[in-house]
């Protein structure tokens, strides 16, 4: 059995350079959810907002684009957070230009824990519905990005992230 071993892609801490980090919500299409992302007095990324189906939206998001990360299927993306209960999906992808992500869904339970992914369970995606490809082979990701949606009229929500890492089957 080959050895594994563990890359960090993203530690947030008190000093942590996150301005390769971007908001992105449902106003791209007019809805009025709002996400803010910043650093805590603790030093963790803290993802927090409203999120509203209200004038035909439904999510908030934070991405990072600055990706070259070399991968295989059999890896698995581990993310240290605490959550407030609700889902959130994690997402990917290979290529920027990619219309379609890659996603895995996760709920949260109100207390730190860590998140494993196997990237071969991630499955592409466009705008919330399933894409007629196969799920996760890729050999790299240029973008990682958090995710937040509703169904529901209004909704806050709140997501500290301590450490994003990478474990090479």
């Amino acid at each position: 059995m080959a050895a594994t071993s563990i890359q960090t892609v993203f530690d947030f801490h008190k000093s942590a350079d996150i301005s390769s980090w971007r908001i992105e919500d449902d106003r791209v299409m007019g809805g009025i959810s709002q996400g803010i992302f910043e650093l805590n007095d603790d030093g963790h990324a803290h993802f927090h907002g409203i999120v509203t189906s209200e004038s035909n939206g439904g999510f908030s998001s934070v991405q990072n684009n600055n990706y070259d990360l070399k991968v295989t299927p059999n890896d698995k993306i581990r993310i240290t957070l605490k959550g407030d209960g609700h889902e959130y999906r994690f997402r990917i992808k290979d290529q920027s230009s990619s219309y379609y992500s890659y996603q895995k869904s996760f709920k949260t339970t109100g207390e730190w824990q860590e998140i494993e992914i196997q990237l071969s369970d991630m499955t592409p995606t466009f705008r919330g519905r399933k894409v007629n490809l196969p799920n996760y082979d890729q050999k790299h990701i240029s973008q990682i990005r958090f995710l937040i949606g509703t169904k529901k009229v209004q909704e806050s929500f709140d997501l500290l992230i301590d450490k994003i890492e990478l474990i090479k089957a």
